[in-house]
């Protein structure tokens, strides 16, 4: 299986990290350039700054066919910045300078809402399908899911708190799964992606 990193800014290293280790194993794709795309089956999308990140998606030339190879069923893992990118709507931050996003993903969701990256925290998420023990979320100046519309479906939750949806092979996360040592949330993904999901 030939799994992408989106390696221009964030949580790229813990992400090779997490895959590297899977059975069965992946090829790992950095993407940086939209050549890289080429035969992804999957692609990951990392936490890092949100608009950082979309203004090296347009000055790399990867935003227009990233978009179209998502809208064609490439699967992605969006985790905290990557969610934001993908969501369909953001609430207006006191700056007015938010990023563009894709819309692809049926939430509203609000940056940063969790306070500055000193208030990080570690919290218990329950995952659904995922065996065992509840997942350790960390969660880094991470966005709050607001709203989750009727074409994407909660599947984690810390507390009542949705932190976790998907709509078909896209799934997006407002925690960090790339900065445990628990490679069960990547491996979920994968595996429902091999199995069609």
């Amino acid at each position: 299986m030939k799994v992408g990193v989106l390696a221009l800014q964030g949580d790229v290293p813990e992400h090779r990290r997490a895959l590297s280790g899977l059975v069965p194993p992946v090829d790992i794709v950095a993407v940086r350039h939209p050549r890289d795309l080429t035969d992804l089956e999957a692609i990951l999308m990392p936490g890092g700054e949100s608009t950082t990140i979309a203004a090296l998606l347009r000055e790399t030339g990867l935003w227009a066919p990233l978009l179209d190879r998502l809208r064609q069923g490439l699967g992605a893992l969006a985790t905290c910045a990557g969610l934001i990118v993908l969501a369909r709507e953001l609430e207006p931050g006191p700056t007015g300078k938010d990023p563009p996003t894709m819309g692809l993903l049926d939430v509203k969701v609000r940056r940063n809402d969790y306070g500055p990256q000193r208030e990080s925290f570690e919290a218990p998420v329950k995952v659904d399908g995922l065996g065992g023990p509840a997942f350790p979320g960390v969660f880094i100046r991470a966005p709050r899911i607001l709203k989750v519309g009727e074409k994407a479906s909660p599947f984690a939750h810390r507390g009542r708190e949705v932190v976790g949806i998907r709509s078909g092979r896209l799934w997006g996360l407002t925690f960090h799964p790339e900065l445990t040592v628990d490679p069960r949330i990547h491996e979920l993904f994968l595996s429902q992606l091999r199995r069609g999901g």
